[in-house]
């Protein structure tokens, strides 16, 4: 095929440009380079024959347009994801995740061949809100009702609802992912596990918000990636996709699991305020995509995904010491 992937030089889309590589398609990466976005994460790709990188801005239609139509397929991943950011600054968030939704969907929409051109839109678990604590049986699923909590949850829930009213009405071939929270190399240090492994291998304590009982379900980043091609591949027009390893861990547990794998102990870490609005627990149902797609998680297993993420920073200092956070 060949793809344009949007945000391809941010964690989960430098993971997946690698992925659709490797499995021979072709890719063109449009990316605006924003902080997150860093161009190191695809090094050892820019100079791969199926490979093009565009520098613009997903909300740019005279650049869009264009990328699309020489597309056969788009897997569209640029996106502001970090909840504290949209909390500090609502705008960046509806800007990218719900306008870039639209120009794009448009694009779709006024290409000759734009309904027979596949789409997967990857979203988040977080569009539902959160779940009970007491109600282990109780997952997210394609079905479960949308309830955002935070600017950024709402902007990925606008731009949800735009794929599928895009489906409906123009007949484009949307898809959505909902994916849980994901770990591995490359992703930005503004994130938990990657904030908390480089505070500690820097001998600085880690910030906790709260009881440190929010739950969070955790998936490798190749696993993820799989989960997107896999609906790519083999998903359907107008479905919503769940991908999500059953990987349930308190954010103390996860804490404290970074410390026995750096040899530390809980005097690294700092308990801070808890943020506004914070999800109490998420955990995705993976069934559909399990039986539908074949897709299984074959990266994620607890606590070797940990460890092996823990390892690549450790040995990645000039990487982390370059993408700084601010």
């Amino acid at each position: 095929m060949r793809l344009l992937v949007t945000g391809g030089c941010g964690f989960i889309g430098s993971h997946y440009v690698r992925y659709a590589l490797d499995a021979g398609h072709n890719v063109v990466n449009l990316d605006a380079l924003t902080y997150s976005g860093n161009p190191a994460n695809l090094a050892d790709v820019q100079n791969h024959p199926g490979y093009r990188f565009v520098h613009g801005d997903v909300c740019t239609a005279a650049i869009v347009e264009p990328l699309v139509h020489e597309a056969n397929a788009v897997v569209h991943i640029a996106a502001e994801s970090h909840v504290d950011r949209s909390i500090d600054d609502a705008a960046s968030f509806v800007r990218t995740n719900v306008l870039g939704t639209q120009v794009l969907l448009d694009a779709l929409r006024r290409d000759p061949a734009g309904r027979d051109k596949p789409c997967v839109a990857v979203s988040t678990d977080e569009v539902f809100g959160d779940l009970p604590f007491d109600r282990p049986d109780q997952k997210f699923n394609e079905h479960s009702p949308y309830a955002p909590s935070s600017p950024y949850a709402a902007s990925k829930a606008a731009a949800d609802h735009l794929a599928l009213a895009y489906h409906r009405t123009f007949g484009l071939d949307v898809r959505i992912t909902h994916g849980t929270n994901t770990l591995g190399p490359n992703q930005h240090p503004e994130k938990l596990v990657p904030r908390f492994v480089i505070n500690l291998l820097r001998g600085e304590k880690v910030p906790l918000y709260g009881d440190g009982q929010n739950v969070r379900d955790w998936v490798h980043v190749a696993d993820h990636c799989a989960g997107i091609h896999a609906v790519l591949t083999r998903g359907r027009p107008g479905e919503r996709y769940g991908i999500g390893a059953e990987n349930e861990r308190s954010n103390l547990e996860l804490t404290r699991a970074l410390l026995e794998l750096l040899d530390l102990d809980d005097a690294m870490i700092q308990r801070v305020p808890d943020r506004p609005g914070h999800d109490r627990r998420y955990a995705m149902n993976a069934q559909k995509s399990r039986e539908q797609l074949g897709w299984q998680p074959a990266h994620s297993a607890w606590p070797g995904a940990l460890a092996e993420t823990v390892e690549w920073y450790r040995r990645n200092e000039t990487w982390w010491r370059q993408s700084v956070v601010r």
